[in-house]
């Protein structure tokens, strides 16, 4: 079982989440939309044009727009997801990066990018084309950088007018101005682009082409909607924005007919695609070989996706006619069959490959490689990992060799595999050149069967669904270990080592507490209601300093941890108070816990000239630094 972080097929077409009645409405709207659409088109013959390979127009890269990253998570070693704060849309935006394949192999190297959007029931966690198809391991072989923006729900990746539904839409200015500078600076990313979209992507691909002149080289789109001002298209566009998550098409570009429609109309702004390499597909509607077909010969169970696909051929019919008239060549895909669903465009994108990397500059097919000696051998005993993407590499004392599903290291003789958000984590630990060294364990299975975990030579990561992949390292490792690793009273990590405000020192959290080291304390755990208490004191930076031992067990069930400046004990019955100073010194005189006071039962209180801490069976006092036992 691997850790890797990937998505699940749950939507067999894009509008799965409707009812079959919402369904079958939307197909007959579409249908209906179908007679006035195509009259325009029986009098014109639609021209197939053939693919060419735009040159790169001048850059569209922005100034630096105020656009910061917020978080980076790793997923695997070479999918990472960005969060990016938006000034324009005032929110955090997530976008996901496929990283090229030689990004390790060559890192002082640049990589042109490919833009993938969504359809029109862009989810909020991850972007479709990973969830629904092979995209991850189709661009693991490619050296190009893809970019995922993730949400933008029926928002066609526009600027809209009006906030609309909880949303403030202006996905043309991130995409166009705010992610750019990010992409260049930060992740090696060239001013060679690529835009490939679906359904809602494939209009918003073309209309983005031409409404930011050179910004795309390659302009796809699968199944887009390419005339959306026709007779009849503004209804439906309305319809169906309605039906995925209720948004009101006025707030995206005004009333139809208004301008903001014709801006944003890919038939309109034909023009302005020229010089732009092209590629248009979709299928006819009817029943594919990817369909579940009805007792109606043609007619397949998807009703929405006929009609959807319908509207999708006829307009993408009249743009081409348009571009045909205009002299500006494209490559046109007209499958005989298909409805608007993810396999057929997962398999368009395998299609269009060879167009789009001869835009962008790279090659069709990965470089011949092997892997050899112990890669061999390891690949051999790890099926999983697939085919090798490069050759075997120096890195950092030792050697890499990278695969489709992971990579593996070696030093000193050992070969290791590593992978999935284990891998992920490892990358942004810093690989060998970081502080885990090189990994001396393959991945495996934790005991209780909750995780996973590969360990290194300064430490270890652990990987459990709850909590994702956390690295473990140095004396906090250690006395982890010690404790009895995830069985032990700790249990899991659940966040990474941090350092602490004032600087002394480190600290890390556990599922069921936190582990804290200095130089002067070394390492030690805090755990459960001590722990909270520990907490409402103002934790290292409160009135106890650090903790100076891990928790201890004593008479019955009590517990105690001691700090710099005093000692919490808890009891089920007590529960967790803090004893330090002179109440501590007097307490301790009289036998601690096991003495005639027993436990404490409240904090320090004060009094006048002093303080009280009461506890089971008396209290101790301290006036003028004199304590005074009273039992």
């Amino acid at each position: 079982m691997r850790t890797v972080h990937g998505g699940h097929r749950g939507r067999p077409n894009e509008e799965k989440a409707g009812t079959r009645t919402k369904r079958r409405l939307l197909g007959l709207v579409a249908a209906a939309l179908v007679a006035p659409v195509g009259a325009g088109l029986t009098t014109v013959a639609v021209a197939t044009a053939q693919p060419s390979v735009a040159e790169s127009g001048p850059a569209a890269t922005q100034d630096s727009s105020g656009a910061t990253v917020r978080q980076v998570d790793w997923l695997t070693d070479r999918r990472v997801a960005l969060w990016i704060d938006s000034p324009s849309m005032g929110t955090p935006i997530q976008v996901q990066l496929l990283l090229a394949r030689d990004w390790n192999l060559t890192p002082e190297a640049r990589f042109p990018s490919v833009f993938m959007l969504d359809g029109l029931r862009a989810r909020d966690d991850e972007n479709g084309w990973t969830i629904e198809t092979d995209a991850e391991q189709f661009f693991a072989d490619k050296n190009v950088n893809v970019v995922l923006p993730v949400g933008g729900q029926s928002s066609f990746y526009a600027d809209w007018i009006d906030q609309n539904n909880g949303q403030n839409y202006k996905w043309e200015t991130f995409l166009t101005e705010e992610l750019p500078p990010i992409l260049e600076k930060d992740w090696r990313t060239t001013d060679k682009r690529g835009v490939v979209g679906l359904s809602m992507g494939g209009t918003a691909a073309m209309f983005l082409a031409a409404r930011n002149q050179g910004f795309f080289q390659f302009a796809a789109s699968l199944s887009g909607i390419l005339t959306t001002t026709t007779l009849g298209m503004p209804e439906a566009i309305r319809y169906a924005m309605q039906d995925a998550g209720g948004f009101d098409v006025d707030a995206m570009w005004g009333e139809p007919g208004s301008e903001g429609w014709e801006s944003h109309d890919p038939y309109l702004l034909a023009e302005k695609l020229r010089g732009v390499s092209m590629y248009v597909s979709s299928g006819s509607g009817s029943t594919g070989p990817y369909d579940q077909p009805t007792a109606v010969p043609g007619v397949s169970t998807n009703y929405a996706g006929m009609g959807l696909e319908i509207l999708s051929r006829l307009t993408s019919q009249a743009f081409a006619t348009k571009l045909n008239k205009l002299g500006i060549p494209a490559q046109i895909v007209y499958r005989p069959s298909g409805t608007h669903s993810w396999p057929y465009w997962e398999f368009e994108l395998h299609q269009l490959w060879p167009q789009l990397a001869n835009t962008l500059g790279v090659e069709i097919q990965k470089p011949e490689c092997a892997p050899l000696g112990a890669f061999g051998d390891v690949a051999a005993a790890n099926p999983w990992l697939g085919d090798c993407l490069t050759r075997e590499y120096p890195v950092a004392g030792g050697s890499v060799q990278d695969f489709r599903h992971g990579r593996v290291f070696s030093s000193g003789g050992t070969a290791v595999p590593v992978a999935g958000a284990i891998g992920g984590k490892y990358q942004s630990a810093g690989g060998p050149a970081g502080r885990l060294g090189y990994p001396t364990t393959e991945e495996r299975g934790t005991a209780d069967g909750r995780g996973r975990f590969n360990h290194f030579q300064h430490g270890a990561i652990y990987w459990t669904p709850e909590h994702g992949a956390r690295t473990v390292q140095g004396a906090i490792f250690e006395e982890w270990k010690e404790q009895g690793w995830e069985t032990g009273p700790l249990g899991y990590p659940v966040l990474d080592e941090v350092g602490t405000p004032d600087q002394r020192g480190s600290v890390q959290g556990f599922e069921i507490g936190a582990m804290y080291w200095t130089e002067a304390t070394g390492a030690n755990a805090v755990l459960g209601k001590i722990l909270a208490k520990y907490g409402e004191l103002g934790y290292e930076t409160g009135a106890l300093g650090y903790p100076k031992s891990s928790e201890h067990v004593i008479t019955g069930d009590g517990r105690f941890s001691e700090f710099e400046h005093g000692t919490i004990y808890w009891t089920h019955e007590t529960g967790a108070w803090p004893v330090r100073g002179r109440v501590f010194e007097a307490w301790v005189a009289e036998g601690a816990e096991n003495g005639r006071l027993g436990y404490p039962i409240g904090d320090e209180t004060p009094i006048e000239g002093g303080i009280e801490q009461r506890f089971q069976h008396g209290s101790v006092t301290v006036i003028d630094d004199a304590p005074t036992v009273h039992p």
